[in-house]
């Protein structure tokens, strides 16, 4: 009885196959993978948000200063020993920079990917998308250095100071988050149903009425969400807007004065300060805003997300 049931488990229907092994490997190590990505940003989180706090926990900075003070400087302290450490010229810097960027790049970027779409899909492919492919591919430092030697002399010779501020910084981030909307607004438009298209087309609407009344409001999801995918690229841009901004620690009062953001700062002195001192962990403040700005743009996107067109 005993010989016949080893017989048994030895037949090949009670033996494991190896498309089961294989598959039992795969998710295992899918697992794996998903887990340690996941550890990997808890500890990217956990790392920026104590050192972030540490200004204010452990130097004694002011909440309060930091959103609204003018004055950047935690070398040095206060009569009461916290550091000076006003941001506000920075956060003013980035918003403004980001704002006008994507107000420059949304009508191109729409207006781009229409084209492709919907006026002339044969010439959008084959000359468009190659342009537009281009544009992604390259690095910041050339958008930055090409501003550098063409915007700025520009701006200084034709219109007024020394060409350095948020209007170069704005023009530079324009023509660098370009494509990525387009890109993204022309997926949002070709996710429209043709049946949409047809029947306005049926009811007698011209191809503008189509477009504008048919088109651009079923994609409006898609292309708000476009438009935030290019505001956090700019809004996280470091290298080329600290090349063209000027990097001056006041707040502009006009957008031909030299400015600073968030990134340009964090780029400068990131290198130049010792572990632990009160001026390495105000830059990790600086850092954990750009990280909580992230959050809030990735929040925005999926949130805006739920509305999209299936």
């Amino acid at each position: 009885m005993m010989a016949k049931l080893v017989k048994e488990t030895e037949h090949p229907l009670f033996k494991k196959s190896s498309k089961l092994r294989t598959e039992r490997f795969g998710k295992g190590l899918t697992f794996a993978a998903v887990l340690l990505t996941a550890l990997l940003t808890a500890a990217i989180f956990f790392l920026v948000i104590s050192k972030g706090l540490s200004t204010f926990f452990v130097n004694g900075g002011s909440v309060k200063e930091f959103f609204t003070g003018s004055t950047w400087n935690p070398g040095q302290k206060h009569e009461g020993g916290s550091p000076i450490i006003g941001a506000l010229p920075f956060l003013t810097g980035s918003l403004a920079v980001t704002g006008l960027s994507a107000l420059i790049c949304t009508p191109l970027a729409i207006g781009a990917a229409l084209f492709m779409s919907e006026i002339s899909p044969k010439a959008g492919r084959k000359v468009m998308q190659p342009v537009i492919e281009l544009l992604v591919g390259i690095p910041s430092v050339v958008y930055g250095f090409i501003g550098l030697s063409v915007v700025v002399p520009l701006l200084r010779d034709h219109v007024t100071g020394s060409g350095f501020g948020i209007a170069a910084g704005t023009i530079v981030l324009s023509v660098m988050i370009l494509p990525t909307v387009t890109s993204l607004a022309l997926d949002a438009i070709q996710a429209v149903p043709r049946s949409l298209r047809e029947a306005s087309l049926a009811l007698g609407s011209t191809r503008w009425q189509m477009i504008y009344k048919v088109i651009l409001k079923t994609a409006k999801p898609g292309l708000l969400m476009a438009v935030i995918f290019g505001m956090a690229r700019a809004f996280g841009e470091a290298l080329a807007v600290q090349m063209v901004i000027g990097n001056a620690s006041v707040i502009p009062h006009s957008l031909f004065e030299p400015a600073s953001t968030l990134t340009s700062i964090l780029t400068m002195g990131m290198g130049y300060t010792v572990l632990g001192t009160a001026e390495n962990n105000a830059l990790w403040t600086l850092a954990l805003i750009l990280l909580l700005m992230s959050l809030a743009f990735t929040i925005a996107v999926r949130w805006i997300g739920r509305g999209k067109p299936q």
